[in-house]
């Protein structure tokens, strides 16, 4: 797609490395970067009925309401954000791409929307062990991971509240997800504790067939 030309695309699961990958190239190359929910500042005020699953948190009145959820209703708003977000960043990276530069792209965009819209060799899928996701979610120091961990430990029943949010986990991070994106015609890097960060992003330069 002329359009997205210059956009380059990295899918797959979490804690595979895909954030800091972007973040890199985008260094690097002086190109434009799009992390995870990038999208949020161009779309501050969106429609309720159009996008249910993006408002639903913005919205909530109540946060412990998020973590009381079942795993499956978890898991399908998370399928859900995931279409919503498609359909924004497709009205939000043409116009980035305008500008010229590299726009690197961690992206909610479908593998099956991708084989349609981007250049070949624009793709690339970055996958983890799915049990890390799970073991390791409350790992991170982020704002986000950390405030859910202490709505959790609010529960009445921290230890029954953890384990129903680790279920909806297990279900967003399943290998059954994880053979879709192995399976997806793209290339694809694994997760390897022994590889340095510096040749981790020789590697995704290579599938992009980026140099400098």
């Amino acid at each position: 797609m002329k359009a997205l030309a210059n956009a380059y695309f990295i899918i797959g699961t979490a804690y595979a490395g895909k954030s800091t990958m972007i973040r890199l190239l985008a260094e690097k190359y002086e190109g434009i970067l799009c992390e995870e929910n990038y999208h949020d500042r161009f779309f501050p005020n969106l429609n309720k009925d159009e996008y249910p699953c993006l408002r639903y948190t913005r919205d909530l009145d109540d946060w412990h309401e998020f973590i009381r959820r079942t795993p499956e209703e978890y898991a399908a708003w998370i399928d859900g954000v995931a279409k919503e977000c498609e359909t924004l960043e497709l009205r939000i990276l043409p116009e980035l791409c305008k500008q010229g530069k590299p726009v690197f792209v961690d992206t909610n965009i479908s593998a099956e929307t991708l084989k349609k819209i981007a250049e070949p060799d624009h793709v690339l899928v970055m996958l983890a062990d799915p049990d890390i996701s799970v073991r390791r979610f409350f790992e991170r120091p982020d704002r986000e991971k950390q405030f859910l961990y202490r709505l959790i430990m609010e529960e009445p029943d921290p230890e029954k509240a953890m384990e129903n949010y680790r279920k909806g986990l297990m279900l967003i991070n399943s290998w059954e997800r994880y053979e879709h994106f192995l399976s997806a015609g793209f290339p694809v890097i694994l997760r390897d504790d022994n590889r340095s960060i510096e040749q981790t992003l020789k590697m995704v330069e290579e599938a992009f067939g980026l140099s400098r």
